[in-house]
């Protein structure tokens, strides 16, 4: 009875063995593949949201200050424009380089101010290809006045080598308008889809334009003097013309190379001092050299009248644009010609 006690003893604890040895095989196997299935799981990779294509920009060659701003200012985002002019380059004796009429032969757009301004162009717009620049002379829809060659009131029998018309008529703001219009049907041509766009950005630059062109004519109404005397080569006469002032220059003519005779010089010099000139005003990017000699001889203030051609190193880098060229030379006229408030 005892061996048969010890014997069923013996059995199941062989069978209670076995079963922890089934369970601990169970085990292991289970933790097995579950470190392998962890391990064989697939790494999320992270990927880069898709980026907007690239706009593929109008790219546009202007020849003066003025229609480079109106250009980058209508276009924004949609243009590269480029000034052919370097900073700090007189405009009126210029002439583009071969690298730079390559580039204007490879532009989409070619903005000059008129043969006039710019007679290289003549040849050049010859040779381009028009299927693949247009080109826009932005004078076409201006009223040109004719070049007054006399400047200081005295007619010489060579005075009319300039040329039959004045080409600095973008100095008013009703013909920045028309400008910078041209522009943007020109760039709405070449992008329509952006259209909308440069008919907003027009229509900002065209509601600062008329805000300028107000302030002018309610501070030239207070201003005690109507006449601009200069020392340089005038190039308000659009600006003179459109608010009703008289301008005054020993110079005939635009071109830089042209100097004053002494005549002209020592009338003008009797002018101002019977006029009581309060100031002189002289040109940017010019050396003004009659301008001091008049202020010398008449003790007169030389003040800064800015043509807006084009800009010197340090004014293209701070982004100043034609509007804020206007504002101030309104604020030296004022100063120049007596504002009374």
């Amino acid at each position: 009875m005892k061996k048969n006690k010890y014997k069923l003893l013996a059995v199941m604890l062989v069978a209670i063995v076995a079963l922890a040895a089934c369970s601990n095989g169970t085990n292991e196997t289970s933790t097995t593949e579950v470190t392998t299935e962890l391990n064989t799981i697939p790494t999320t990779e992270t990927t880069e949201a898709p980026t907007e294509p690239e706009i593929e920009k109008i790219n546009v060659v202007s020849t003066l200050f003025p229609q480079y701003d109106f250009a980058r200012t209508i276009g924004g985002a949609y243009v590269d424009v480029t000034l052919v002019l370097p900073p700090g380059v007189e405009s009126h004796s210029y002439e583009p380089t071969p690298k730079e009429v390559i580039g204007i032969m490879e532009s989409d757009l070619f903005l000059y101010t008129n043969i006039a301004m710019e007679p290289w162009a003549e040849e050049l717009i010859k040779n381009i290809d028009v299927s693949k620049t247009q080109v826009v002379d932005l004078s076409s829809e201006i009223d040109l006045l004719e070049n007054d060659h006399d400047h200081a009131h005295e007619e010489d029998e060579d005075d009319h080598e300039e040329g039959a018309y004045d080409p600095h008529y973008w100095t008013t703001p009703q013909n920045a308008m028309i400008m910078a219009r041209e522009i943007e049907n020109a760039l709405s041509t070449l992008k329509p889809e952006y259209a909308d766009v440069f008919k907003s950005n027009v229509a900002a630059l065209i509601s600062e334009l008329e805000s300028l062109d107000e302030e002018i004519i309610n501070a030239v109404e207070k201003m005690s003097s109507k006449t601009i005397i200069s020392g340089g080569h005038f190039a308000f006469g659009y600006f003179a013309h459109a608010y009703g002032l008289e301008h005054v220059s020993p110079y005939i003519g635009f071109s830089p190379d042209a100097e004053p005779t002494p005549q002209k010089i020592a009338s003008l010099i009797k002018t101002i001092e019977a006029s009581k000139t309060k100031a002189i005003f002289y040109e940017e990017l010019i050396n003004p050299k009659v301008a001091n000699v008049l202020a010398e001889e008449t003790g007169a203030k030389m003040l800064l009248l800015h043509g807006a051609h084009n800009l010197s190193k340090e004014e293209l880098e701070s982004g100043i644009t034609y509007i804020q060229i206007m504002y101030g030379n309104l604020e030296r006229l004022k100063e120049g010609l007596g504002y009374n408030e």
